[in-house]
Order: C-alpha cells, then sequence, then structure tokens
C-alpha cells in the first residue's frame, strides 16, 4: 500500500483523517477534482485534519509485484460509459462517446466538461486481493491511529472491517455511498459502541441500477450499528435540500458544501 501524508505544524484537531478511495480508483480520489480545482484532501487540512490519503494494494503507486496471485484472474478495467452511469453523472442511456452529445442529469454537479480526465485516474484493478488489501489497511491503522476514517464505495467495506478489527483505535467513521458492509448476523457489532458512524449518499439512486440494491446492505448494517447502541446518521443530501450529487461528491462542484457537513458532524462527534 502507498501512504502519503501530511502533517500541520499546529493541528486543530487530535486525531489524523484517513481518505480510502473506491473501487477501479486511487487516493487521486482525494487529492483533486478533475476540473483542476483542490480536494477534500485540502479541505481538510485547512480545517485543521493532518490528512493520511492511500493508494491501495495494486492500485495507482502501491505495490503489487510481491502478489503473484493476481495474475491468475484478467484485471478490471472501467470505461467511460460504465464510470458515467454507474456513478450517476447521467441517466442509463445517456452517455455518447462525443461530448457534444452526453445527457448529463440536468441538476448535475459532476463537472461533466472534465469526464476525460476523471477516466485518466481509472486504474486496472484485480477481484482476488480483498486480503491483502485489508491487511493493509489494518497495518496502517495500527501503526498511525487513533484516527478518523473516510472511506468511498468500495472502500467502505475495508473500513467497517478495520474499525471491527481495532475499534480502540478508530474514532469515528464516514462512509460515503458504501458500495457494500458486513453482515451484521456475522460480526459484533456491540463492539463499535465508542466509534460513531456516519453514512452519506447523494442523489439519483433510483434513477440509476444498481444503486437501489447496493443500497440495501449499508442500510440493514447502519440498522445493526444503531440497534446495538452505536451512534449513527444517515444523511440523504436531497432531503437536506442538496441536489444533483452524484456518486464522485468529493469532486463534485458543491463538494466543500459536503464536506462541510462531514467536517461539523466529526466535530460534533468526537473529542
Amino acid at each position: 500500500m502507498y501512504v502519503q501524508y501530511v502533517k500541520l505544524a499546529s493541528p486543530k484537531f487530535k486525531y489524523p483523517l484517513l481518505l480510502w478511495h473506491g473501487g477501479g480508483l486511487t487516493g487521486v480520489t482525494w487529492e483533486t477534482k478533475p476540473d483542476g480545482k483542490p480536494g477534500w484532501q485540502m479541505f481538510f487540512l485547512n480545517r485543521g485534519y493532518d490528512v493520511y490519503v492511500s493508494d491501495a494494494v495494486e492500485r495507482g503507486r502501491a505495490s503489487w509485484a510481491r502478489y503473484p496471485e493476481f495474475f491468475k484472474s484478467e484485471p478490471m478495467f472501467r470505461s467511460k460509459k460504465e464510470a458515467w452511469e454507474l456513478f450517476r453523472f447521467g441517466p442509463p442511456g445517456s452517455y455518447d462517446a462525443s461530448a457534444g452529445s452526453r445527457r448529463p442529469f440536468p441538476d448535475t454537479q459532476f463537472p461533466t466538461e472534465a469526464l476525460d480526465a476523471f477516466a485518466k485516474q481509472g486504474v486496472p484493478r484485480w477481484v482476488t486481493n480483498d486480503a491483502p488489501t485489508q491487511a493493509a489497511y489494518d497495518q496502517l491503522v495500527a501503526r498511525f491511529c487513533p484516527c478518523v476514517i473516510v472511506v468511498h464505495s468500495q472502500g467502505g467495506n475495508f473500513g467497517f472491517n478495520a474499525a471491527l478489527r481495532a475499534p480502540d483505535k478508530v474514532k469515528a467513521l464516514v462512509a460515503l455511498e458504501p458500495s457494500g458492509a458486513p453482515d451484521p448476523d456475522k460480526v459484533d457489532v456491540g463492539k463499535l459502541k465508542a466509534v460513531p458512524h456516519l453514512f452519506v449518499y447523494g442523489d439519483h439512486l433510483q434513477d440509476s441500477p444498481p444503486w437501489p440494491t447496493l443500497v440495501k446492505a449499508p442500510q440493514r448494517y447502519r440498522g445493526a450499528l444503531a440497534g446495538a447502541g452505536v451512534k449513527t446518521e444517515w444523511i440523504d443530501l436531497p432531503e437536506r435540500g442538496i441536489k444533483g450529487n452524484s456518486h464522485m461528491m468529493m469532486m463534485d462542484r458543491n463538494s466543500d458544501q459536503v464536506a462541510e457537513l462531514v467536517a461539523r458532524w466529526l466535530e460534533q462527534s468526537t473529542d
């Protein structure tokens, strides 16, 4: 795993922020937006947090040569069309190879004119490496925490499991549209009573298969957490009057507005 960190001379908050990316992506997700504007790494540094950005095992700047088992499966690549529809930049069938013919959601917050720049951030991924990736995240937590973890999409499961394995080191967990979650019948969520969880979802979930299905496991997990006495909150951005956010909310035009919601929740939920 590749990890970069920026430590402030005088941080305002005692727990560093660990930013974990989603599938087919890297830590660049947090560093800069495809329209060239600064991302959440800089937002939270300016807020007063030390910030750690990682590239998971075999992604981007990370090493993968020590894992020959990767070559037993074919790498997966995400096309622009798949990203356009899955990440909810536009409705199904609205992508076109010609930029001028694409039909984004009318209220989309994603800078669709920068789709080509975003596509250059995509990297191949293998479906066989969850175990070494989880082990690397667990080692990251063991080495640098207590901390706050912010996860996105595929990173959700890694974050949830890292918290379950080290509930004394994870002081809060923020999940931005996690694509999965542990089965609460198979884990002890009661050990997470001191680990508040925030779930954040954007717009057009019902308009974009497979999101109505993808959201079910996190909903069930959140219900189990609440039932065990864990502080949880579920922010539906459209219900808050914040419209048009895509799956890549940290890259949307209003990304700072979403980050502000997360920052306020963290400041109210951690000591």
